[in-house]
């Protein structure tokens, strides 16, 4: 990709804070994007990542095409062709992914239109932990975006009950974790947003389970201000908690004794929680501001 094109592409969004500038609202979808400080650079990096696999997926974005030279057209068939035109373009206008105010430090949102946000940032994470070819140095975490909605209580339990059947409503089942975060948010405490949750995916299917230590899937809930973004991931803890510094190391070296000694400990975790999708403290991973700092430091 061309420096020329990079810089056509990436350009038109603003990736300094901008009074006024388009923020995180209800409805929206794309992806959270987490750096240590540096927004500037992790916008532009996010930008070139999502733009590269998208093309990828989903081929090249198209900007709008110019009018073909036909034969001779009447006058009024040829004006509709001009406003249907007109029309196309508005529409394609709308770019693949638009950076918006998230309302938190450190914390980027790309909006996406068109594209399924789970299923590209699961591709690149895929790409990362096979090729382990390191594609950005500022970016830590990219978690998928698929559905929105107010962080109040009320709105959560009324969004998520319907929003969780595409992965728990029977005949559908999937042992699960629930990892939460909130950020300059006080309506919600963490246990008891995970029971909440917990208690409506067993409702959806009892044959739902809890399992800490290699779940089929993650509910992710990230709550901004009075937003709640949510998405259900797969291979959360193969990916490195969707960590793109972490996924590209290798395995790390470890004698038999710490495996064996990290395995137990896990094994008694499951063991505490017993299988319980209504507990709390029993669904729900921990991903706290520490642990996202010191997963890994730009180099």
């Amino acid at each position: 990709m061309s420096e020329t094109r990079k810089r056509k592409r990436y350009g038109g969004h603003a990736p300094r804070k901008l009074k006024g500038a388009r923020e995180l609202e209800v409805g929206a979808e794309g992806v959270l994007v987490t750096c240590n400080m540096n927004e500037r650079k992790c916008t532009r990096e996010a930008y070139n990542l999502l733009n590269e696999y998208a093309d990828a997926l989903y081929g090249p974005e198209q900007t709008g095409d110019s009018l073909s030279e036909d034969e001779e057209e009447d006058a009024e068939a040829a004006l509709k062709k001009e406003v249907t035109h007109i029309q196309t373009s508005m529409k394609k206008h709308q770019q693949r992914f638009t950076a918006v105010e998230s309302g938190a430090n450190n914390v980027l949102f790309i909006r996406s239109h068109g594209i399924d946000p789970e299923k590209l940032v699961h591709h690149i994470l895929s790409d990362l932990h096979q090729t382990k070819k390191k594609k950005s140095r500022v970016i830590l975490r990219m978690l998928p975006v698929s559905g929105t909605c107010k962080a109040f209580p009320e709105d959560m339990e009324k969004y998520l009950s319907v929003f969780l059947e595409r992965w728990f409503k029977a005949p559908r089942k999937a042992t699960y974790q629930i990892c939460f975060k909130a950020r300059n948010s006080s309506h919600n405490k963490r246990d008891d947003v995970i029971k909440d949750i917990a208690a409506l995916v067993d409702k959806l299917n009892s044959e739902n389970k809890v399992d800490l230590t290699n779940p089929e899937l993650t509910i992710i809930i990230e709550i901004i201000k009075t937003v709640c973004c949510v998405s259900v991931v797969r291979d959360y803890m193969l990916f490195r908690k969707y960590n793109l510094q972490e996924v590209t190391k290798e395995p790390a070296n470890q004698n038999p004794g710490q495996q064996e000694a990290a395995k137990s400990a896990a094994n008694q975790t499951q063991e505490d929680n017993n299988g319980t999708s209504v507990d709390g403290s029993a669904a729900g991973c921990d991903v706290s501001a520490g642990d996202v700092q010191k997963e890994a430091e730009p180099e």
